[in-house]
């Protein structure tokens, strides 16, 4: 994944990849055929881009965004509407204006920059990415916009602290896990971790209103020694992980039940929690 760095606008889209990506994102969310329509036209724009990124607005903010080998990327550049519709509309309509997010597993900043634009001033949100490469694209993306409220960690949270493993997916880079290994060597980079917990003490933070967990399968394994060890004032309102069932090595909903959550929403890819 090579990062650019030129000046935000370099690569506005124009022509047939700007006609493709207004078509796009104006399928409505419930029609199939449209979905599948806007899978041809994207692989159009992506023949066309060769290989370009496209600097757009996205859910209030601005983005450069590379829809290659982050399916992430391809979702809210084209297809901003399929992006979480529900789970986005939760976040907006419940968070309070000085909300304190946390966004694990961050991939190129899509959330944390959604909630850092209908949030507040005194707003906290609080990015977390240990890819090195996928990190610079998130850096790139907070740093293009006027919200002074998110800050990019680039580390691992895990359930212990050190350097651990992370497995790439070279097709999807927003595939990436602690927890799933690789086909080859060259798929393994080493990263630092903190746990939740010591995440939080280090930000300072003493409260937070919603953390987003996506991180590919390990989910479990960072909320079971969190929601073991941590004061009930650290316990978020509402939760946004993963449904990783198939993949979790305990009853990760049964484990939220028994902590005060009810279940709120859930999708195909994501369940949301809500406490008290």
């Amino acid at each position: 994944m090579k990062t650019d760095a030129q000046p935000y606008g370099t690569y506005a889209p124009a022509g047939l990849v700007a006609a493709i990506t207004r078509r796009t994102g104006a399928i409505p969310a419930e029609s199939w055929h449209g979905r599948r329509l806007a899978l041809f036209l994207r692989r159009i724009a992506i023949s066309l881009l060769g290989g370009r990124p496209l600097d757009v607005t996205r859910y209030g903010a601005r983005m450069r965004l590379h829809p290659y080998n982050n399916n992430c990327e391809k979702k809210v550049l084209f297809t901003p509407q399929f992006f979480d519709p529900a789970e986005r509309a939760i976040l907006r309509e419940r968070l309070p204006r000085d909300c304190v997010f946390l966004d694990i597993g961050a991939n190129v900043g899509a959330y944390a920059l959604c909630v850092a634009a209908f949030s507040g001033p005194e707003a906290r949100v609080v990015a977390v990415e240990p890819q090195p490469d996928v990190f610079e694209r998130l850096s790139y993306n907070i740093a293009q916009n006027p919200f002074h409220t998110v800050k990019a960690v680039a580390c691992a949270v895990a359930d212990k602290a050190g350097e651990l493993t992370l497995f790439i997916d070279p097709r999807n880079r927003g595939e990436s896990s602690l927890r799933i290994v690789g086909t080859n060597e060259a798929a393994r980079i080493t990263v630092p971790a903190v746990t939740l917990l010591d995440l939080l003490a280090r930000e300072g933070l003493t409260r937070v209103d919603a953390i987003k967990l996506d991180v590919e399968g390990a989910e479990d394994l960072i909320l079971e020694p969190f929601l073991r060890e941590a004061p009930a004032a650290l316990l978020p309102r509402f939760l946004l992980i993963e449904n990783g069932t198939g993949q979790w090595q305990l009853d990760l909903p049964k484990l939220l039940e028994n902590h005060g959550y009810r279940e709120l929403h859930r999708s195909r890819l994501n369940l949301m929690y809500e406490r008290g």
